[in-house]
């Protein structure tokens, strides 16, 4: 068993910038498929509206004096970032700016023109566009084009922005800008005659990316530590970003971040590359200020309301509504783990140990619209987000972390590496992974049968009186080697239950398929966490993933 789980209610609540804080990325775009999720809770988006706003009679700033190009590389940043960890901390923020009262309703208004979007040569395959300062975004980040081993300093002005009527503050026409929030990049991606976008970065260390037929899903953090344990969360940001200039017709472009929070530094390096599935090959560099609780590596954020597996009690007309249906684990042996996600009644949490994972993500298998019905976020259509370790990453667990929610405009599910080695004052760390985002399918020719759904319900036998006191699960694994067999073979399921009492199993095939179901009713007291667990056996080998399930008895 690699998983060791608990559920509790811990001492202080989650970060509020955490549980939303890129549900505001790219707000004033609209999305093939639909539009971002903050912009479609306001019910309109900041690019139909006609009227740009008049510029206050404010005068013009004056531009400092540019920077001169200085030498760069990913060791050199590595170097700085080693350097200011043996500096205190220091908080970087709009100071008595009127941007930092700017509503969400003013900032959706406020749009970057395309027609000064950076890299627009005729060949260039990636285009360059900044978000705005303000709203939530208080914390000015540092854009540079790196070009023939030096970078140069972007400068962006009010004038590369459009600002649509009503905005509530003044805001001048013209003039530098202190900085801005952060950049999405566009690419050709679902066609060649159109610029889409590819990433954002926007928010702390937030950051997302699309695959081709996708639109915004889940996202990734560039670190996240002592994310839901007693005391408070620390939210590190990149401050700076250095974006190679991409040579014409390139295929891939190549970013480098600086990371900066009281507990540590770092120095990113990501090189991008869109297609099918849009790819990242991330290498990080932490260099430690202090002793940190819990450190947690490449960290995913998404949101799970309900599905098929914990229906709630939300009397919507969708079937279905989540960015993601489930935590994969692959564990670099011949174990591949499935994990469906849960909108708990309490705050949850689940460990996953592993050494040297082969994978972890969060996935959305279902991509049947019918099971979703949701004809504005097309949740059939969200990524899928795969993190694949680089190197030897140890001993360690995947943790997933549950919060109860009552609104798909909260991230309420958290999943992230934690190394077992302790993160200690002075420590210098090194990881490296590539991130996988798109639909991801699993492969025709797999040996393990997946599972293909999970559903539950009230104990009992069909035509009878339900058994209240216990829960039915049942699971369908599908494809693989198990799903040739006849529905004779001599396979079995072995199951593993914590803390409840099972109550009768069964295993068979569903005839005219591939796929296999077993069934299980559980019986536990009020109040219990009960951990499950099953594979499919036969033949002397594992013959499907392995489920995994925690089911808090209410």
């Amino acid at each position: 068993m690699p998983h060791v789980s608990d559920s509790r209610l811990f001492a202080s609540s989650p970060h509020p910038g955490r549980r939303r804080v890129l549900g505001y990325l790219a707000a004033s775009t609209v999305l093939a498929g639909g539009l971002p999720r903050a912009a479609r809770a306001a019910g309109q988006d900041a690019a139909t509206t006609p009227a740009p706003a008049a510029a206050a009679p404010a005068p013009a700033a004056v531009a400092p004096a540019p920077e001169a190009p200085r030498p760069f590389s990913y060791d050199i940043l590595a170097q700085e970032m080693k350097a200011r960890a043996a500096k205190p901390h220091v908080e970087r923020t709009l100071a008595n700016s009127p941007l930092t009262k700017l509503t969400y309703d003013d900032y959706q208004r406020i749009q970057f023109r395309r027609d000064h979007a950076r890299w627009q040569g005729k060949e260039e395959m990636f285009r360059l566009e900044a978000f705005y300062l303000g709203w939530l975004y208080k914390t000015p980040v540092e854009l540079y084009q790196v070009e023939d081993g030096k970078a140069t300093k972007m400068a962006f002005r009010n004038e590369d922005f459009q600002f649509y009527n009503p905005i509530s503050v003044k805001i001048p026409e013209t003039g530098p800008l202190p900085g801005v929030a952060g950049f999405r990049l566009n690419t050709p991606l679902n066609r060649p005659d159109k610029f889409d976008e590819m990433v954002s970065f926007l928010g702390a260390s937030y950051f997302r990316a699309l695959g081709r037929g996708n639109v915004y899903g889940l996202s990734a953090r560039g670190l996240s530590v002592n994310t839901a344990i007693s005391g408070a969360e620390e939210f590190p940001e990149f401050t700076n970003f250095y974006l190679e200039k991409p040579a014409p017709a390139a295929e891939t472009v190549t970013l480098y971040a600086a990371l900066e929070s009281p507990s540590l530094t770092g120095a990113y390096r990501f090189v991008m590359k869109p297609g099918a599935a849009t790819t990242m090959e991330v290498t990080v560099q932490l260099f430690l200020r202090a002793d940190i609780q819990q450190l947690g590596v490449a960290p995913l954020t998404s949101m799970y309301l309900f599905g098929g597996n914990d229906p709630g009690n939300f009397n919507d007309f969708r079937p279905e509504v989540h960015d993601s249906d489930g935590l994969m684990l692959d564990d670099g042996g011949d174990l591949r783990y499935w994990r469906p996600l849960n909108n708990p009644p309490q705050l949850a949490t689940s460990y996953f140990s592993a050494e040297n994972p082969r994978a972890f993500g969060l996935m959305q298998r279902d991509r049947n619209w019918n099971d979703y019905l949701d004809a504005q976020a097309f949740y059939n259509l969200r990524p899928s987000l795969k993190v694949e370790p680089l190197g030897d990453w140890g001993k360690g667990a995947v943790r997933l972390v549950e919060i109860p929610s009552q609104s798909e405009a909260n991230d309420n599910i958290v999943a992230f590496w934690i190394p077992s080695a302790p993160a200690k004052a002075g420590d210098a760390l090194t990881f490296a992974y590539r991130l996988s985002w798109g639909m991801l399918p699993l492969p025709p020719d797999q040996t393990l049968a997946h599972v293909q759904r999970t559903r539950t319900g009230h104990g009992g036998v069909a035509a009878t009186k339900s058994k209240l006191d216990s829960r039915k699960f049942i699971v369908d694994f599908e494809g693989g080697l198990l799903g040739n067999l006849p529905s004779n073979a001599d396979v079995k399921a072995r199951l593993t239950v914590a803390k409840g009492k099972v109550e009768q199993q069964t295993l068979s095939k569903i005839e005219g398929t591939k796929t296999w179901r077993f069934v299980v009713d559980v019986s536990a007291p009020k109040g219990t966490i009960i951990e499950l667990s099953a594979v499919i056996e036969g033949y002397g080998r594992t013959l499907s993933e392995t489920w995994l399930y925690q089911w808090i008895k209410e």
